[in-house]
């Protein structure tokens, strides 16, 4: 009984942080990017301390060639004038130097190559990140479209007001017409009591009329008008 109330509460807990993650994904999104822009911002600046030290090592080197190169000449200078405890001085300066600037040029070297890596990542950092800018930008825009079209749906769409005015719409457009329906109960009426039949019958030449006709009272009137016309 625990294990299955633990596995739901963790289900529930799980589908909480969906939610909560979907509610505020632009947010969350802004501050990866500048997480993201800050991480970029302190590897340009890891690089950037390379440089530096990768150019004072090779202005060492070059410095240090110039003082043996320098020695050099003149310990040369000191041996052909027979000089030689202080060429001996001399040399053993050279060799010091010479030792010196093979170990400033190895780890000139590996500064060479850890600028050369590091250049590389910042590069593809700083693609990345433009990548996730644009995202964002679409992002934003879709989230947008999506919250209006949610207001739209809760104000319009889903409007009671709506729905009523739709309901009363259909209710006036099904109802019945009166005079239509006032005439089919005449039909109704006529046929049951068989005076349809009979105005047929009559209209027909079988019997007399059982209704007056406009051409009747034209024909009542000009027979009233004939013993005048002929006075």
């Amino acid at each position: 009984m625990f294990n299955v109330l633990k596995t739901l509460m963790t289900g529930a807990s799980a589908r909480a942080d969906e939610a909560l993650t979907d509610h505020f994904a632009i947010d969350l999104i802004e501050q990866k990017v500048r997480e993201a822009h800050a991480g970029l911002g302190g590897a340009k600046n890891t690089l950037a301390s390379l440089i530096i030290r990768q150019r004072n090592e090779e202005r060492h080197v070059a410095r240090l060639d110039q003082e043996i190169g320098d020695l050099e000449r003149r310990t040369s200078l000191a041996l052909a004038d027979g000089q030689d405890e202080l060429a001996a001085e001399a040399a053993a300066a050279i060799a010091e130097l010479t030792n010196e600037r093979a170990v400033r040029q190895a780890t000139c070297a590996q500064l060479v190559q850890r600028v050369v890596r590091t250049q590389a990542s910042v590069a593809k950092a700083n693609r990345r990140l433009i990548d996730l800018r644009q995202g964002m930008i679409s992002a934003r825009a879709i989230d947008a479209e999506r919250r209006a079209q949610r207001s739209l749906n809760r104000s319009i769409g889903n409007s009671t007001a709506m729905q009523d005015a739709e309901a009363l719409i259909k209710r006036v457009m099904n109802q019945d017409d009166p005079l239509e329906e006032s005439d089919v109960l005449d039909e109704i009426d006529a046929g049951l009591n068989g005076a349809s039949v009979r105005d047929r019958l009559a209209q027909a030449g079988y019997g007399d009329r059982t209704r007056v006709t406009g051409g009747d009272i034209l024909a009542r009137l000009k027979a009233a008008q004939a013993p005048k016309t002929n006075e």
